[in-house]
Parts: structure tokens; C-alpha cells; sequence
């Protein structure tokens, strides 16, 4: 079969497709012939040995992606040859057929297609915990969205709106903005690219609090990190939430004095770990997601899609920061 491989420490050129042998199931495993694979920030990351993992070479890139299952390992129960299913593996999933445990793959809803299944789980999944479990968003509060049109971030905007938040959108560009208030944002606010003196941080943050339409947003989504963050902080409420998710721009630092004065939570979120240590918490969260897909509430948004012989694209589309949603890979077997 064919898999799109890291062989060397690199950017998305670095990346080669090879044949390699065919997976097996093992015992409590599936094999599941993969028709579409999202593409994650995090892709961008662990070809260069820049992410929280670092498997051994040679690998394939890609953390979640959508199939059908194909074979089924012993023991195996509840999943059977031909489901049409999701699966997060972490990284290994640009090949066309992959082993995976039965137990974490999730079933698709009828009439989602593989690209939205591919597209689906790591960004909603992520937001989700993020606004629910980490930030116990409350229907009327505020919530500020900085890169609102990304992956994690339209997601955050869709369900920030599903859980009865009044949403700001912040991204680089009125066309992002725009995009973000197609998906349900109440309010949208242009951000400078690139670095900001202390006196634009100063002009952003009365910016954003003004955006909010009240007294600063209770919870701040950062997915973007870097000259944004000290800004955000600086306009949020009384008891606000500050959840920090990815640093595309940059890992930040601010002065923890402000989280004194203005009695601010700064929240970690880290859901692939989270996923892992909770596991009845995760699939509850994903039955959620499925439940509003169903229901009309969420709908993943894939903006570009390549084929295999081109993931290397798809990934350096997204180091370049100008993706709005999701970009997928398209395997055709």
C-alpha cells in the first residue's frame, strides 16, 4: 500500500510516498481502509521534531482520519467489516489502510461524508473539552475566538454559539472575519499581522474589550498565542477564562499580576491527553458532537481537499496560516 512518510527531521518537502506493507489486525485491532485525512496544526509540527510526541522514524504524518473497516481483529466486539468510521491515531494515518483499536474508533452518523469525518473530530473534540469542561462556558457569557477561521477556531465559534454564547470572532483579515460570521459569530474584529509594539498590544486590547460589547469577554480562546495573548488578557471580565490551546504565532508570556487583578483563570488545554486519561469523559464528549452534527448545530467546514501523492501540499497550505477551516487529504484506494 501506499503511505505518505517522514524519513528525515524536515518540512513538508522533506515528505515522500513509499509502498510499505499491508497492516494486520491484532488482537482488539481493526483495519480500516482510509478515505479522507484531516490535516492539523500539529502535522506541521511533528515532521520537524517540534511536537509533545516524537515517534521513530520512518512515519506517516496525519492524527485523525475517516474509512472502512476492512478487517477485524479477534476478540473484537460492536464493530464490524464495512462500518463507516472515524479513527484518531495520533499521527500514522496518511496510508490507505491502517491498524487501530477497535475501542477508540467512533462510528459515523449517516450521511456525514468522509471528508467532514476527517474533519471533524480533533478540531470539535478539542474546542469542545475546551469550552465545556476547561472554561464551563455558560449560556450569555462572552466569548473572544482569536484565529476564528482555523480549524480549532471556526469550531470554537460554532460551538460557542451551540452552548448559547454571545461569540467575537478575531482573525488577520476582513475575509476570515467574514467566514467566521457566515458560521454564527454575533461580532467580528480585524487583528494586526505580525509582531505588535506595547502600543498596538495597548490599542488591540481596547479593541477587543469594545468588541465584546460589555465589560471584556468571559472566556478568551487562544489558538493562536504569540503578541495576541497579553492583549486578550488585558480585556477580559471580572473571573474570566483564559484557555490556552496553540501557539501558531508564537509561545507568549504576560505579567501573572494581571490574572491578580482582574481574579483570571488561565487554563491549559490539552485534549489529545485528556482524551487518554478519561476515556468514558471523551466518548461522552464525542456522542455530544455527533448529537449536533445530527442536529444541525456543528458542520465541519473543509476548505481544501488533495490527494494523497500531495498531502506534502495540504500541510504546507496550513504552515502558511491561511486555511480557513479544514484542509483534508483524499485517499483513493
Amino acid at each position: 500500500m501506499r503511505a505518505v512518510l517522514s524519513k528525515t527531521v524536515g518540512g513538508p518537502d522533506s515528505l515522500v510516498v513509499e509502498e510499505v506493507l499491508d497492516p494486520t489486525p491484532k488482537a482488539g485491532e481493526v483495519v480500516i481502509e482510509v478515505k479522507a485525512v484531516g490535516v492539523n496544526f500539529p502535522d506541521t509540527l511533528i515532521i520537524e521534531d517540534k511536537y509533545q510526541f516524537k515517534p521513530q522514524r520512518p512515519f506517516s504524518p496525519g492524527g485523525e482520519l475517516s474509512g472502512v473497516v476492512e478487517a477485524v481483529g479477534e476478540g473484537v466486539k460492536g464493530v464490524f467489516k464495512g462500518d463507516r468510521v472515524i479513527a484518531m491515531p495520533g499521527w500514522g494515518a496518511m496510508v490507505e489502510r491502517i491498524a487501530v483499536p477497535a475501542a477508540s474508533v467512533i462510528k459515523m452518523p449517516d450521511g456525514m461524508s468522509f471528508e467532514e469525518g476527517a474533519a471533524l473530530v480533533m478540531t470539535y473534540g478539542t474546542s469542545y473539552y475546551a469550552l465545556k469542561d476547561r472554561a464551563q462556558l455558560q449560556p450569555g457569557e462572552a466569548l473572544l475566538v482569536l484565529g476564528a477561521a482555523g480549524g480549532v477556531g471556526a469550531a470554537a465559534v460554532e460551538l460557542g454559539k451551540a452552548l448559547g454564547a454571545h461569540v467575537i470572532a478575531a482573525a488577520s483579515t476582513n475575509e476570515k472575519v467574514q467566514f467566521a460570521l457566515e458560521l454564527g459569530a454575533d461580532n467580528g474584529l480585524i487583528y494586526p499581522s505580525g509582531p505588535m509594539d506595547k502600543a498596538a498590544q495597548k490599542e488591540l486590547s481596547g479593541e477587543l474589550k469594545l468588541a465584546s460589547g460589555r465589560d471584556g469577554p468571559d472566556v478568551v480562546y487562544d489558538g493562536v498565542g504569540g503578541d495576541y495573548a497579553e492583549p486578550a488578557l488585558r480585556s477580559m471580565d471580572w473571573n474570566g477564562r483564559y484557555l490556552v490551546v496553540g501557539f501558531p504565532a508564537g509561545i507568549p508570556s504576560f505579567p501573572l499580576n494581571l490574572t491578580l487583578l482582574k481574579s483570571v483563570s488561565v487554563v491549559g488545554v490539552f485534549w489529545g491527553a485528556a482524551a487518554a486519561r478519561d476515556p468514558k469523559g471523551h466518548m461522552a464528549n464525542m456522542a455530544d458532537l455527533m448529537t449536533m452534527y445530527a442536529e444541525g448545530k456543528i458542520k465541519p467546514r473543509v476548505s481544501q481537499t488533495f490527494p494523497l501523492e500531495r498531502a506534502h501540499e495540504a500541510i504546507q497550505a496550513l504552515s502558511n496560516r491561511s486555511v480557513m477551516g479544514k484542509v483534508v487529504v483524499t485517499v483513493e484506494s
